[in-house]
């Protein structure tokens, strides 16, 4: 198993939404946007031909329109953009929203069979609603969006939320006794991987910054050999120095500290000089953001954890990797159980 460092400590989304999250709510076709999708258009013919079904699951419709917008909310939250993607890799994008819509669809079927036990409260909408709402930088483009998706009004926003509220209880439910980690568990773990729990080696340092972006190196540098020099004499006070010069806005204000760090939380740049530094001795370095005067003020050796106090981190990366699982395991049973009923056009996938 990996390192529990490795796993975020907050937590996670829970499995298999996370595979639905991409179907975002002003996208993903629920029961309302079916309804839409059922009606008749004035020339059928016409409205194949400009937004053609790239999958079809039982009687649901995926038109090319809805990939494309899930492909685009895809990458926003990958902090991505189609531009900067070749064919191959937007190929690869695309079949995984395609994935990621089909799977949503199963699982809103799914879950409407269960509906009556899948309770909601108004108050889950409605905080619901308001984080959706923020999503949007005004009401014009909230209104907008739902209006491309057939949904009329607040109310019907509502019912589509208590569906995704639904869902994910139901998720929950299905994951919620795959993911129970064990004291007995957890110690097996943490006898096996003692050595890779130490808390790591730690500095306490401070700088003064001046980025090299835009601006000549020699330039930006000139001042803080200035401010080396008076240090090294003795003559000049390095909080103050900082409060003076430094472009770092973050921590100028305070003197320049930047508190406990270790290895992992710097770059590599900076990483070497700042744990090879004798205490209180500033010292120069460039990264590749423009040019530190970096001072080591305290230094704490890697030291073991107990069993005790590692046990909240080992939980949370073992409950991580079991949920992930479990979700996994879902997704591929429903895919299973109904993949008679799921139909893809893989030559209308790449068609843009």
């Amino acid at each position: 198993m990996t390192h529990p460092g490795k796993f975020p400590l907050r937590p996670v989304i829970y499995g298999l939404v996370m595979a639905y999250l991409i179907c975002d709510l002003y996208w993903c076709g629920g029961p309302l946007s079916r309804r839409v999708n059922k009606s008749d258009p004035p020339n059928p013919v016409a409205k194949v031909a400009a937004d053609p079904i790239v999958a079809r699951v039982s009687a649901y419709n995926i038109h090319r329109s809805q990939l494309d917008r899930a492909v685009v909310e895809r990458l926003w939250s990958e902090g991505r953009t189609l531009a900067e993607l070749d064919p191959a890799a937007r190929s690869r994008v695309r079949h995984a929203a395609l994935d990621d819509l089909i799977d949503h669809e199963l699982l809103r079927t799914k879950v409407g069979a269960q509906a009556a036990n899948l309770k909601v409260s108004d108050d889950e909408i409605t905080e619901r609603l308001n984080r959706f709402r923020a999503r949007f930088p005004n009401n014009n483009e909230l209104a907008a969006a739902m209006v491309s998706q057939g949904i009329g009004s607040e109310q019907d926003l509502r019912e589509r939320l208590a569906a995704r509220i639904q869902q994910e209880k139901f998720v929950e439910e299905s994951l919620a006794p795959l993911v129970k980690v064990t004291q007995e568990e957890a110690r097996q773990w943490f006898e096996q991987n003692q050595r890779r729990l130490s808390t790591p080696a730690r500095v306490n340092a401070r700088h003064i910054f001046i980025p090299t972006l835009e601006r000549d190196p020699d330039a930006a540098q000139q001042p803080l050999v200035t401010a080396l020099t008076a240090l090294t004499a003795k003559t000049a006070n390095f909080a103050t120095l900082a409060r003076a010069l430094s472009e770092d806005a973050l921590t100028k204000d305070g003197g320049g500290e930047l508190g406990w760090m270790t290895r992992e939380r710097l770059p590599a740049d900076l990483a070497e000089p700042l744990f090879s530094l004798p205490l209180n001795q500033p010292h120069l370095a460039r990264s590749k953001l423009g040019w530190h005067l970096i001072e080591v003020t305290a230094r704490m050796p890697a030291e073991p954890r107990g069993f005790a106090q590692a046990l909240p981190e080992i939980l949370t990366a073992m409950e991580t990797v079991k949920r992930q699982q479990a979700a996994s395991a879902l997704r591929d049973s429903l895919r299973q159980a109904e993949a008679s009923h799921i139909e893809i056009y893989r030559e209308r996938v790449d068609d843009e």
